[in-house]
């Protein structure tokens, strides 16, 4: 059997975590005829004051919440990056961002913002390790995470949440692994509850929708909700650091790798 034959078998001999196992569906917009999408106040706070300063929607600050503008003091999280050259390179992906390019809501959608973060897309694993300064991470729980060892994920999208309703993300399905999840097993590598949304941040609106352009953005998401985009194989995992949710500002201090031995070159992000 020639390698390309026996990779095309493994390939799709793997199984990963399904809608039953994970909390997308849970999590969707309740989104309900005929209405329209409104940006909601998290959104409004954290996300619109960087794509649309001048909204009149947008919340500057807000009692007992940390941001100013859409900024915080810093924030460092666990989180699992996705290669800029393996979404340029994904032709499912270019054929979803075609269609949200001709959509009757394409013009409220922050196009500038996406290649500032090319070179950071992720789905957050475990959010604030610390604050401030990076988090000192005990020699077991790199132990714990080598032992788990790398393991493939499908990105699959498009969805908007019930929560910052504005953005929109790709879905992240890690590998099952005779019935568990490895970013799970992550999770309890640092003392984190399980988890069973893996969301990839990927497009912010700048406006509300109407209710014909409501419409068109659930069929949209409808139409790719089972469309996988990428598949690849995580190596390695980030402690990123950001004084903003969409991490603009970004600062990678660590790399941790899912194996044993050395890391490998720590990327740069782009300023």
């Amino acid at each position: 059997m020639s390698d390309g034959s026996r990779a095309a078998m493994e390939q799709e001999a793997l199984v990963f975590c399904s809608d039953t196992e994970l909390g997308y569906l849970r999590a969707r917009t309740p989104f309900a005829a005929g209405h329209s999408l409104m940006l909601d106040e998290s959104y409004r706070l954290a996300h619109l004051p960087l794509v649309a300063p001048t909204h009149p929607g947008v919340i500057a600050r807000k009692e007992g919440r940390s941001y100013e503008m859409g900024r915080h003091p810093a924030i460092f999280s666990l989180v699992l990056p996705i290669e800029e050259d393996l979404l340029n390179t994904s032709a499912p992906l270019a054929r979803l961002d075609d269609e949200l390019r001709r959509a009757p809501f394409a013009s409220k959608i922050a196009w500038d913002i996406l290649p500032r973060r090319a070179d950071r897309v992720h789905a957050t694993l475990c959010g604030t390790l610390s604050t401030e300064a990076a988090p000192v991470i005990d020699q077991s729980v790199r132990e714990a995470i080598s032992a788990i060892g790398p393991f493939q994920v499908e990105l699959r999208g498009l969805f908007s949440g019930n929560v910052n309703q504005g953005r929109l993300y790709l879905r992240l399905y890690p590998e099952n692994r005779d019935g568990t999840n490895p970013i799970q097993a992550i999770q309890a590598a640092f003392g984190r509850q399980p988890g069973d949304l893996y969301l990839v941040g990927l497009y912010n609106l700048t406006d509300d929708l109407d209710a014909s352009e409501t419409a068109a953005l659930v069929a949209l998401l409808e139409r790719w909700w089972d469309e996988p985009l990428l598949r690849f194989e995580a190596t390695a995992l980030w402690v990123l650091g950001a004084c903003d949710d969409l991490v603009l500002d970004a600062t990678l201090p660590e790399t941790l790798p899912l194996h044993a031995g050395p890391a490998g070159p720590m990327p740069r992000l782009r300023p």
